[in-house]
């Protein structure tokens, strides 16, 4: 049984290429929902929980997202707020085909692309100044035609700039690409991301690409971050929070389903990496992706 559907929201970008909006709070717009551009995200005023993919976190005001391609996202303002806001949220939502045009004609802006590959997962720029996040939202929105476009790259390139990049959600993994030796990683990520639930050891992996277990294990965390363990049970853990969601199956099955041999284990591990329990990540999702917006007036 279906517990929380994302809902899907149709981008209209056939006047312009990249789209600017603002709401308050509470709002319609506030809502559990995916879209095929990306969005750039900044929260401006209350604080409460955002929820990205299987990811659950705080935010607060200056808070800094961007969410990839059909990932979904909602952000939720702690009820202790009872005054509505007038301006909650900026964003900005832009294709990929966009980009990529923009970086076949300009060679140089292809290093975006590799931020862009982390919003598969969702990135939280964590420090970003507020204030210079808020200026440069409000540069694309009080611009219009190409100037609107070249405030929103400057915005693009500082993000790019910026050292603290959080990824979110395991939901939508990074896909390692490039030479040859990146390629074969890419394929033993794909084949965990296929076969999670299965018993895959580091020496299956190594045969798989080619490699010894020892080169194997040091390409494998280079390329993806994580060691190659810790990498599988993030896969799995993120396998279980989209059960979570989407099932009202037992949290002793949905370890079972994902690849764990037992429930102590499985709990160890979600606790590590979502800070809270299966079953507190499936009640704080299901008692606040279901409230309504009219409930929170």
């Amino acid at each position: 049984m279906s517990i929380i559907q994302p809902e899907l929201e149709f981008v209209d970008r056939t006047t312009r290429s990249i789209r600017y909006l603002e709401h308050g709070w509470p709002s319609d717009l506030c809502r559990w929902h995916y879209h095929e551009e990306y969005e750039l995200h900044l929260i401006t005023s209350t604080r409460g929980k955002a929820f990205i993919g299987d990811y659950i976190g705080e935010f607060t005001p200056g808070t800094l997202y961007l969410t990839g391609p059909n990932l979904p996202h909602n952000w939720i303002t702690d009820t202790v707020q009872t005054q509505p806001v007038d301006v909650r949220d900026m964003l900005v939502q832009f294709s990929h085909s966009s980009i990529e045009a923009l970086a076949q004609g300009f060679p140089e802006f292809g290093e975006v692309t590799e931020m862009l590959n982390m919003a598969q997962s969702g990135i939280e720029f964590v420090g970003f100044n507020p204030t210079f996040a808020r200026g440069h939202m409000e540069s694309i929105r009080d611009n219009t035609g190409p100037e609107r476009i070249l405030a929103f790259i400057r915005f693009l390139v500082r993000l790019n700039e910026h050292a603290e990049k959080k990824t979110l959600s395991v939901a939508r993994l990074i896909q390692p690409s490039g030479g040859s030796r990146q390629a074969r990683i890419g394929e033993v990520v794909d084949h965990i991301l296929q076969n999670y639930a299965d018993d895959i050891s580091v020496e299956t992996a190594a045969d798989m690409a080619g490699m010894s277990p020892a080169s194997f294990s040091r390409n494998f965390q280079t390329m993806t971050g994580h060691r190659f363990v810790g990498f599988v049970n993030r896969v799995r853990v993120g396998q279980a929070c989209a059960l979570l969601l989407a099932s009202d199956d037992q949290i002793t099955s949905i370890c079972y389903q994902v690849g764990f041999q037992n429930l102590a284990n499985f709990n160890r591990h979600f606790r590590k990496m979502k800070g809270m329990t299966p079953s507190q990540y499936r009640d704080t999702a299901q008692r606040e992706l279901m409230r309504s917006p009219e409930t929170l007036q």
